[in-house]
């Protein structure tokens, strides 16, 4: 039967071990009184909810889905009861101001948390997905009234909200939106558009919804540059339903309990966020937010395969293994984790994932940095790390959560093409996380195009000389500092031959970022090679994990460290011109 285990043991290692994060909370006022076991108190919490109260719900709830019937959203089976325990248990506020209601906590444990929901129920997830992302942005834009009436409302969780930019003819070309918004007399804007992919645009777990919406004011620039963010709520402050509804819920291949809408602003009731005309920089905060938690989303897609098909593998027996361990007793057919080929399948998904986790929770502890370190210097550093690291991980991520759900399916043979296994579901789940918040190829042309190229590869040179030092001390470190001294030289190159050939960029963007990607995962190994050393040679208990963590360390060098050459390979052949396709 398909299950969730919280992986805490594998996160306090990365948390307290690897990153060191109770060290970092001691040096932030903000985080004042925090500490490893208290950090580990608010996991176990969040693990029991996810493993307890959402994975039960994500098998059934893929199977009924949602329901549309005029213009009202039905969600699956027992979805309402868990978000209002959600809600009742502090969890939406966990990373936010105190001031605001929140908790106050480090974005490092909130990016756990959503790593567990994740892996525990995706569909479900996207519901409260946003609302970090939306805290952000009316946290910084919200004013007056404006801000009294809604942020708390979202800081709690009590009213869910929705990101609406999608339109039929405009997905990742923003600059082609046609929703418009006309001033009234009174200070607010008659919303009017149609808006498309719109997850939770509709539903019934709270009971008002708000909306941010970009659109075009009239007599606004063309393009990106004459985009306003509006926020329109479901229900108006006089308790009057907006003139907003949602005309149907799209038929999907996966994350079926999740409302994914076709929204319609007929003249709806909406307030400016911010400045006009300046919509998607006041969006991005919330995009950004988004893009880490999709990166989440995989790595939630990977531990949940991973768990799942080793013990599937453990327990299904077909035809002889070539070789046994020692004391193994010779039977007519062995259990399959003792193939060779299938060990390295086994092996590949467990080296991913954990790599991956320590990816992950490097991006959340830089955005605690960058919010809360009292030095200035070191702000401004982790701002510039996380904003290189979130292409990076929502890509990698995504890719390898979508392509280790893939593989594992073949752990149960064709017995993981049926529903009942759960394998097939997260096979379908994951795919889309590829695609939106922006595509993966467009997080590979906004990593190399506009982060890295226009200030000559600075601020990727800091965070290649970061890197170098988080493998000091790893038997890894060689070549691990040989890959990124090649990443240097790649960019170097890319920076002074995009003059002549503008298009090169362009074509060795999705290899960059690979390489990069793949680069940071042999930092991530060899950092925990070095965390794991450091524990055995302290004499720490759980002998066993740790050794573990070492295997893992070595297949990561040995069978996986090749990709950092193969990609950077790709991106230097990629000077090659690509020709069109020929027209019919």
């Amino acid at each position: 039967m398909w299950s969730y285990v919280p992986p805490l043991r594998d996160m306090r290692f990365v948390i307290d071990e690897v990153i060191g994060a109770s060290a970092a909370w001691e040096r932030m006022p903000a985080f004042d009184g925090l500490d490893s076991e208290t950090a580990a108190q608010v996991l176990e919490e969040a693990g029991k909810f996810a493993a307890e109260v959402l994975a039960p719900l994500n098998g059934p709830g893929d199977l009924a889905g949602c329901t549309w019937a005029d213009g009202t959203v039905t969600t699956p089976p027992g979805y309402p009861a868990a978000y209002r325990a959600f809600v009742d248990g502090g969890w939406p506020a966990l990373a936010c101001d105190p001031a605001c209601g929140g908790q106050g906590l480090p974005q490092l444990l909130n990016a756990a948390l959503y790593e567990m929901l994740a892996a525990a129920n995706h569909g479900w997830t996207m519901y409260p997905g946003l609302l970090h992302g939306a805290y952000e942005c009316l946290h910084a834009h919200a004013s007056g009234e404006l801000r009294e009436r809604y942020l708390p409302k979202v800081t709690s969780g009590e009213w869910l909200s929705t990101m609406c930019l999608t339109e039929a003819h405009a997905g990742s070309d923003l600059g082609l939106l046609r929703t418009k918004a006309e001033p009234r007399a009174d200070g607010s804007y008659a919303v009017s558009g149609n808006k498309i992919f719109i997850s939770g645009g509709e539903q019934d777990l709270t009971d008002n919804i708000v909306h941010l919406v970009l659109a075009r004011l009239a007599g606004a620039p063309a393009g990106t540059k004459g985009l306003s963010l509006l926020l329109v709520p479901k229900f108006l402050p006089d308790g009057s339903r907006n003139t907003v509804f949602c005309d149907s819920v799209e038929k999907k291949m996966g994350l079926k309990g999740s409302a994914t809408c076709a929204m319609r602003f007929d003249s709806a009731t909406g307030w400016l966020l911010g400045e006009p005309n300046r919509g998607l920089a006041a969006m991005f905060l919330m995009m950004n937010a988004a893009r880490l938690h999709v990166g989440l989303q995989g790595l939630g897609h990977l531990e949940v395969a991973t768990q799942n098909a080793l013990r599937q593998a453990q327990e299904r027996a077909q035809s002889r293994a070539p070789r046994r361990p020692e004391g193994q007793p010779a039977a007519a057919a062995d259990p399959i984790v003792l193939h060779p080929a299938m060990r390295r399948t086994l092996w590949t998904l467990q080296a991913r994932t954990e790599g991956c986790r320590v990816l992950a929770y490097w991006a959340a502890q830089a955005l605690d940095d960058a919010a809360s370190h009292p030095d200035d210097a070191v702000r401004s550093a982790a701002d510039a790390r996380a904003c290189l690291l979130t292409p990076v991980i929502k890509s990698l991520l995504t890719e390898l959560g979508h392509l280790g759900a893939d593989t594992a399916l073949g752990v149960w043979g064709g017995h993981g093409y049926i529903h009942e296994m759960g394998i097939e579901q997260i096979v379908r789940d994951s795919r889309v996380a590829m695609i939106y918040e922006g595509t993966n190829e467009i997080q590979a042309i906004d990593l190399l195009l506009r982060k890295v190229l226009p200030d000559g590869a600075a601020k990727l040179g800091d965070l290649l000389d970061w890197a170098a030092t988080q493998v000091e001390g790893s038997t890894q470190a060689r070549v691990a500092l040989e890959n990124l001294q090649a990443l240097r030289a790649i960019a170097s190159r890319l920076c002074t031959d995009a003059a002549t050939d503008g298009e090169w960029p362009y074509r060795a963007a999705d290899d960059f970022l690979r390489a990069l990607g793949e680069a940071l995962l042999a930092c991530a190994w060899a950092r925990s090679e070095v965390a794991a050393c450091r524990a055995l040679e302290g004499g720490q208990g759980d002998r066993a994990f740790y050794d573990a963590k070492l295997q893992r360390a070595r297949f990561q060098a040995d069978y996986l460290g090749g990709e950092v050459a193969r990609h950077l390979a790709c991106a230097e052949r990629a000077r090659a011109e690509l020709p069109f396709l020929p027209v019919p």
